[in-house]
């Protein structure tokens, strides 16, 4: 909820969703997919939250699709 609630007092216009590879620095691997959540002016750290899980799900699901067809 710390990032939520830093990203709503920061009075930003987005948050969102990033799928990275892994490598040995936290959060560097070389960026797959980017999801942008809009933050509205009545979002609170847990609507927001709400909000961004869903994008996961969905950006997941994408690139896992993505992946599967490469295979193809």
């Amino acid at each position: 909820m710390n990032v939520h609630r830093a990203v709503i007092e920061a009075k930003e216009e987005y948050s969102g969703v990033t799928l990275h590879y892994v490598n040995n620095k936290y959060d560097e691997g070389n960026i797959i997919k980017q999801t942008k959540v809009k933050v509205e002016e009545q979002d609170t750290a847990e609507t927001l939250s709400a909000k961004v899980q869903k994008a996961e799900k969905i950006q997941l699901i994408e690139v896992l699709q993505e992946f599967a067809n490469k295979k193809k």
